[in-house]
């Protein structure tokens, strides 16, 4: 049986209310009251609507198992409790079944959890969507991208271990299948003035302490660095140290993701060079000197740091030195350079420290963009995932907390915009009356900041290019020229006179009333930040590095490419990208995650009210309830509502037969709620004030629990009837077995009262059987013993009566015995007294002959041709019989094993006696020839496909195939050339081609001359007159000589029937065109081991050199 699946709800079995949207009353306590509850019981997802609120436990709880995954996959946004998954899947299966574009914000402060957030959704979409070789492959590089970039862009906070130090958007693009195909990833603002100094009780970017932790010894001294933090002076010391947090294992996590990325051994070695660089930046110290022109410059104190930093890099030392000490400034056609004092030389330091950690982030997002993106160019679907810092509020505030705010403000902006936009859609599409509703609209703070006239960012811009004397104090007093009146800004220093005494706001720092509440800035350091200025030296400097990577981060350092155009400001910068992140977004269907911290000490169970007040303030938490319960609460498909209230109506309980909506409209009725507290729309029906959610639900309550009693009452009775007609069968069956019982009892005693009756029976029957065969046994054991008597007697008579006839008969033979062996003896006595000698002697011949052969039978050798041995003489007489007996046994042994041959081994043993007749002492390299078999085809042409168009020309059988060296007739050098011989032909072929060079026929073969020395040297001469003797006779050098003379000799003789003349000797002539040669053979040292040198003395004289 199939198991039922049980259908639960948001509002089943809710800690507090699942969704702030349906909280009565509401207000900013109950608010509170209500998260607090939650966070208590470990439920820390709550909705408004359909965003999800997060609050950080600081702890793994066990609710992102696999199993939760399958829980959450397919199902209604409030079908289960809140959770992030749900919104994930209802943001996916968005894109993959309505094909719209999804964007998921996830907003915050430092610490609140936005990171492991924006994991979380990476996870589950990949969890959920298609699997597969490349779409494993393409969603692991995703979810890997994750661990590189948090080295490079994540540092420990004072409020949180692995804060985002800068902003993150990727867009993930998905097929029409929903698989994801790639991804690409934009990064915003990067808090580079954390490499150079940081806060206390914070640490610098987490890529350099891990491979200060987890580098080798030998990368670390390729890098020239040590493990010893306290070294370098960008590193803060006071919590260079984070519990529960293992660096040399992440640096191992952060090297295979970089692979698993798909980053190339040379680029990550790059990039940790450029890393050390940069931390090693920090150990180059200034000391003043005083130039006679009383000009101050600086110099560097020890060379060493520099002297590494530039062999990691491959810049120039001197380039580099001079880089620190003197800057260029360039207008129009001049030049002028100047020296730059300790502070100014710090500075430099710093600003070269800080662009070269953000180019090389920057450059590192660009190349996992590179490797992630789709590599297919069909139509794609996206979801962004943006992973942004929060909003801030520190002791000290300044450029960057300015610009982050700013961030936040727009987001606010469209967060506010698009969910009236969703409302107002949602209204729409269900034909719902729209009402207005007043909400705070912050566009006011926005122009504030981002108005191109009178904005804050675009006075900081104007300031930092006006010419003259700019600083951070006349930046605010323009601030307090153009902005005083506006509502939102304050100064001390403005003209507006209800700042004037004002003592919480200090004179150097302006205050701008966020939505999210006042913030104060202190203005020091806003025009050098706006700024990021890097010294067109530097840039040269680090253009002209060895390095390729540092090269192609300072593409300006080019002298050919110089541009006296000043670069955009930071602010300008990242106003645009945030002009683009918001345009991107409108085009996308938002889904927003709210996160929060519940406390400052990154501790469990703690919940901080006035800290979670404060958030929920400036998140505008409370004003999104509002706006969503502005008009209707609650809304919910009629399906699902008739599904879980059917029970509350006699009319639809337990099955409605009509169209849903007619059922709740029968539903309501019957319940009698006032129309003014619900509406119908198209799908769905929308409940006005949560009070009467409640009150459905407590109805529902008390509805199931009466379901519940008459669910017990029948369960109760129908177990009752189930007890008792088991008992009732048990009673049956009991007495059924007892009644059995008794009638086998019963049964048994009269089957034993008749067997033992019968036993007597057959017992009476048996006694008298046997008692009248007893009877008639013994009557005729007597007559059998008369018999027998009677029979013994006449046996006896005759057996007496026989033994005297042979008595007779015996006596009779034995004097006839007698008889004649007297008439022998009497005949031969005279004949045996004449012979007796001769017939001694041959009697005792024959016993030694016959003893002799005997032996000889036990004593024979073994069958081996080759064994020698033979039983020695017995006898001197039998000397020649013992020869000729020891010929004839071998030439019979010779025969057995001659039968054992097959064709192929009989032909190659006529060779080798072929060849023993012709080279046996005559050539001294017969010898060590005997114990080779001859293959004859050493090339095996017909199974290389090199050879194949050689095959394809020779149409004969191949006798031998074999590679020789051919003697160049000129002078002595040899060539490597293919050696065939066929039934008629000898041909000889180039090895690399297979191209055939010469053909000779075995008719035109007339001798073959060698040496008698131990060389594989050889000459064929050929028939004067002949076409192919048109350059002479050929010189061959061989590894296998015995073997292809001896073939050339039995071939020509078959062919021709003529003796092919073999000459061995150590001079012979041969015939070189018209000119007769003479070959001479002479021992010498070889240098290439025992191959013969050919050397040609004259016309008439060529040498050959041999071991």
């Amino acid at each position: 049986m199939a198991k039922m699946e049980v259908k639960t709800s948001l509002l089943d079995n809710m800690i507090g209310v699942g969704d702030m949207v349906l909280l009565e009353p509401l207000s900013e306590d109950s608010f509170i009251n209500n998260l607090k509850k939650r966070f208590d019981h470990s439920e820390i997802y709550t909705y408004i609507g359909s965003v999800v609120v997060s609050i950080n436990p600081y702890r793994p709880l066990p609710i992102y198992s696999p199993e939760k995954v399958e829980e959450y996959r397919n199902r209604n946004f409030y079908e289960l409790s809140p959770h992030i998954f749900a919104l994930s899947d209802e943001a996916y299966r968005s894109l993959r079944d309505q094909d719209k574009d999804q964007c998921i914000l996830i907003t915050g402060e430092s610490g609140a959890g936005k990171t492991e957030a924006s994991k979380l959704v990476m996870s589950y979409v990949a969890a959920v969507c298609g699997k597969g070789a490349e779409v494993n492959q393409v969603k692991e590089q995703l979810l890997q991208s994750n661990p590189v970039l948090e080295a490079f862009g994540n540092a420990k906070t004072v409020r949180n271990d692995n804060s985002s130090r800068f902003g993150k958007y990727m867009d993930i693009e998905f097929d029409f299948k929903g698989d994801p195909l790639g991804g690409v990833i934009s990064n915003y603002l990067l808090e580079k003035s954390r490499v150079v100094k940081q806060p206390r009780g914070e640490r610098n970017f987490h890529i350099f302490y891990q491979i200060l932790s987890g580098a080798s010894e030998d990368l670390l001294n390729k890098l020239k660095l040590e493990r010893d933090f306290s070294r370098y002076n960008y590193l803060s010391l006071d919590s260079a140290r984070v519990n529960g947090v293992d660096d040399a294992v992440n640096f191992r996590t952060v090297r295979n993701a970089m692979q698993i990325v798909g980053f190339m051994d040379h680029e990550t070695q790059s990039i940790l060079e450029v890393v050390a660089a940069v931390l090693k930046l920090g150990n180059i110290e200034f000391k003043p000197e005083s130039r006679v022109n009383g000009l101050d410059e600086s110099k560097i104190k020890d060379k060493n740091e520099l002297k590494e930093i530039c062999e990691l890099t491959g810049i120039d030392q001197s380039v580099l030195e001079r880089a620190f000490s003197f800057r260029t400034v360039e207008a129009k056609q001049e030049k002028v350079s100047t020296t730059l004092n300790v502070a100014q030389a710090y500075y430099a330091r710093d600003a070269l420290a800080k662009n070269l950690y953000s180019r090389l982030f920057s450059w590192l997002v660009t190349r996992i963009n590179e490797s992630i993106k789709a590599q297919t160019k069909v139509r794609k679907k996206v979801m962004g995932v943006l992973d942004i810092y929060g909003f801030e509020i520190f002791e000290d505030n300044s450029f960057e907390q300015f610009i982050i705010n700013y961030c936040n403000e727009k987001l606010q902006q469209i967060f506010i915009e698009l969910t009236l936009k969703e409302e107002q859609e949602e209204y729409i599409r269900e034909d719902i009356e729209w009402t207005h509703i007043e909400y705070f609209n912050n566009a006011i703070i926005c122009d504030l900041i981002e108005n191109n006239q009178t904005g804050i960012l675009a006075m900081l811009d104007e300031e930092c290019l006006r010419p003259g004397t700019v600083t951070d104090d006349t930046f605010l007093e323009k601030l307090n020229q153009v902005c005083a009146t506006h509502q939102h800004f304050e100064s001390r220093m403005s003209k507006c006179s209800r700042f004037l005494n004002d003592t919480s706001l200090p004179h150097s720092c302006f205050r701008i009333q966020h939505y999210a509440g006042k913030v104060m800035y202190q203005v020091e350091g806003f025009v050098d930040k706006n700024n990021d200025l890097l010294y067109r030296d530097l840039s040269q400097a680090m253009w002209k590095a060895n390095h390729s990577l540092i090269k192609a981060l300072f593409p300006e350092g080019n002298p050919a490419k110089i541009n006296l155009k000043r670069p955009p400001t930071a602010g300008s910068q990242f106003k645009a990208s945030v002009a683009t992140l918001m345009k991107n977004l409108q085009t996308k269907n938002p889904n927003y995650i709210r996160c929060i911290k519940p406390n400052d000490k990154k501790a469990a169970h703690i919940f901080n009210e006035a800290l979670v007040c404060h958030q929920v303030r400036y998140l505008g938490l409370l004003e999104n309830v509002r706006v969503r319960r502005a008009g209707y609460a609650f809304r919910q498909p009629y399906e699902l509502c008739l599904e879980r209230y059917k029970m509350l109506c006699k009319q639809t309980w337990p099955h409605w037969r009509g169209p849903a909506r007619a059922g709740v409209e029968v539903l309501f009725n019957e319940l009698e709620i006032p129309e003014e507290e619900y509406s119908f729309g198209r799908s769905k029906i929308f409940i006005r004030n949560p009070r009467t959610l409640f009150k459905l639900e407590d109805l529902r309550k008390q509805r199931l629990e009466d379901l519940a009693t008459l669910i017990q009452k029948i369960y109760r009775g129908w177990k009752c009837r189930t007890h008792f007609l088991l008992m009732k069968r048990s009673q049956i069956v009991i007495a059924s077995w007892c009644r059995r019982y008794a009638q086998q009892k019963k049964y048994q005693r009269i089957k034993s009262s008749a067997i033992v009756v019968q036993s007597y029976i057959r017992g009476w029957k048996a006694r008298k059987l046997l008692r009248e065969l007893k009877h008639q046994k013994r009557c005729k054991e007597a007559a059998t013993t008369i018999a027998a008597y009677w029979h013994g007697t006449q046996a006896r008579r005759e057996l007496k009566r026989l033994k005297e006839e042979a008595r007779r008969k015996h006596a009779v033979a034995v004097i006839w015995a007698y008889w004649l062996g007297l008439k022998v003896r009497r005949e031969y006595r005279k004949f045996f007294r004449a012979n007796a000698g001769r017939k001694i002697y041959e009697f005792t011949l024959q016993k030694i002959m016959q003893k002799y052969f005997l032996e000889m039978k036990n004593k024979m050798p073994s069958l081996s041709p080759i064994d020698k041995n033979w039983p020695a003489r017995p006898y001197l007489f039998l000397d020649s019989t013992h020869k000729e007996l020891k010929r004839i046994f071998h030439l019979w042994r010779c025969k057995k094993y001659r039968d054992q041959f097959t064709d192929q081994q009989k032909l190659i043993y006529e060779e080798k006696l072929e060849a023993s007749e012709l080279f046996k002492d005559k050539k001294a390299l017969y010898p060590a020839s005997v114990g080779q078999p001859f293959h004859g085809a050493y090339l095996e042409i017909s199974k290389n496909p090199k050879y194949k168009k050689l095959k394809d020309a020779v149409e004969e059988k191949i006798i031998i195939a074999e590679v020789v060296n051919k003697i160049n007739r000129a002078n002595g050098k040899c060539a490597s050339r293919i050696f065939l011989l066929t039934k008629n032909n000898v041909l000889l072929a180039d090895q690399k081609s297979g191209h055939i060079k010469s053909e000779v026929p075995l008719g035109d073969v007339t001798k073959v001359s060698m040496s008698s020395q131990n060389d594989g040297f050889f000459a064929v001469h050929l028939k004067e007159g002949s076409g192919a003797a048109g350059k002479g006779d050929f010189l061959f050098s061989s590894d296998h000589l015995i073997e292809m003379a001896t073939k050339l000799y039995r071939t020509t003789l078959s062919q021709t029937k003529q003796k092919l003349n073999i000459e061995i000797s150590d001079e012979f002539l041969v015939q070189f065109k018209q000119d007769k040669v003479c070959v001479k053979f002479i021992q010498g040292n070889q240098k290439n081991g025992n191959i013969p040198t050919c050397k040609r003395k004259n016309n008439r004289l060529l040498e050959v050199a041999v071991p």
